[in-house]
């Protein structure tokens, strides 16, 4: 798709096409029709088209790093001070775009916070429309409670909290442990579609189990219950464990090194989170990736409509970001607003980039507004 309209404006079109200045009786004529479509609650296009249809879209949500090193110890810190129970449910710290305005969010449909619990504390239930998941960067210890599915919490994993599913949280160790939750929030609620209801004080299975029961039924590679042949909105599998996604993610780079085509490009492992129903998107508002680079790997740079957070998992590297370059280490997390440019490259001291990725693609794709561009690409 050809990026040469960022070169057009509507104000340089309308320059080309000048009509004659109206006369002092007109120019009061058209005060007047200002002034009546204000009062009837009415604006005209034509004073508004360069913001409502740019050439390209301009978000208002900016490209952002936050450190690791930064959010985890002001999560502690509220650990401390701060209680978990009813009323704010959860103590999650969201990561506020700079560019939106002091609104909780990350983009303008995505919502991405650092959750913080303590030793032996409960995240009471609750259930809201809005489609969630956690993915976890270090610890263990916490088991989430899925509609009364007990569901570890390990290193590496990506869990899964669909919309109006019952969920609580609760830590069985004396250890404090945090993770990052990313939601639809934004979308949800520009939407007007919100629903919430409280559910059980703590949780409804304080069990411990290493495998939940979703795993158990589901989460077998190629194999479907025949129990379960319907497809479902949302996957069925409640952790995508991080020991199938880094075999997969190696044995990617294993057969590039035969010769063999696996991998996105050169260097660069990934793998899509699925669900097994249906074969698409884990839920219907959240796309869910990991991605693997080699030692002094890069990605081309890209632009894609809708927008993606990033967290670097192990190792380290940059990405440059709307043509800034920002340094990036393990836990640190990026956004990258629609139509901005990006690429990742991993520094070449290190065994590898991994990195973890959640986006709003699958909205756009089921309204048939996504579009990418790479330079020199057609």
């Amino acid at each position: 798709m050809s990026i040469s309209a960022e070169n057009t404006t509507h104000e340089s079109v309308a320059a080309s096409h000048a009509l004659p200045e109206p006369t002092p009786e007109e120019a009061a004529q058209l005060e007047q029709l200002y002034k009546d479509f204000a009062a009837g609650n009415m604006v005209p296009l034509w004073t508004e088209i360069g913001d409502l249809m740019p050439m390209v879209p301009t978000p208002k949500a900016v490209p952002h790093v936050w450190r690791w090193d930064d959010l985890y110890p002001l999560a502690a810190r509220a650990g401390d001070l701060v209680p978990v129970g009813r009323g704010g449910e959860r103590r999650a710290i969201a990561l506020a775009n700079p560019g939106l305005a002091g609104t909780p969010y990350a983009t303008p449909t995505l919502w991405a916070a650092i959750q913080y619990l303590g030793p032996h504390e409960v995240a009471p239930e609750h259930r809201h429309s809005q489609n969630a998941f956690r993915f976890v960067v270090e610890g263990e210890g916490v088991w989430t409670v899925v509609n009364g599915d007990p569901v570890a919490m390990r290193r590496g994993d990506f869990l899964l909290t669909p919309g109006w599913n019952f969920h609580g949280h609760h830590n069985d160790t004396d250890q404090p442990m945090a993770w990052i939750d990313g939601l639809d929030i934004p979308f949800v609620h520009y939407a007007d579609a919100g629903f919430f209801e409280f559910g059980t004080e703590r949780v409804t299975d304080e069990a411990t189990p290493d495998i939940s029961r979703s795993e158990r039924l589901w989460a077998h590679p190629g194999l479907r219950p025949l129990s379960g042949l319907q497809d479902t909105t949302n996957s069925p599998i409640a952790a995508y464990r991080w020991e199938h996604t880094d075999a997969a993610l190696r044995e990617q780079l294993l057969l590039e090194d035969e010769g063999h085509p696996a991998t996105v490009s050169q260097g660069h492992a990934a793998i899509r989170y699925s669900n097994p129903t249906t074969g698409g998107d884990v839920m219907p508002t959240i796309r869910a990736e990991f991605h693997r680079l080699r030692a002094g790997a890069s990605t081309e740079p890209l632009r894609e409509v809708g927008s993606s957070v990033w967290q670097v998992f192990e190792g380290t590297g940059t990405a440059i970001l709307n043509g800034e370059t920002k340094a990036l280490a393990k836990g640190d997390l990026f956004v990258v607003p629609s139509w901005q440019e990006w690429s990742l490259t991993a520094d070449a001291d290190q065994p590898g980039f991994d990195l973890f990725r959640f986006s709003d693609a699958p909205i756009f794709e089921r309204l048939n507004f996504n579009r990418s561009y790479t330079e020199g690409r057609k």
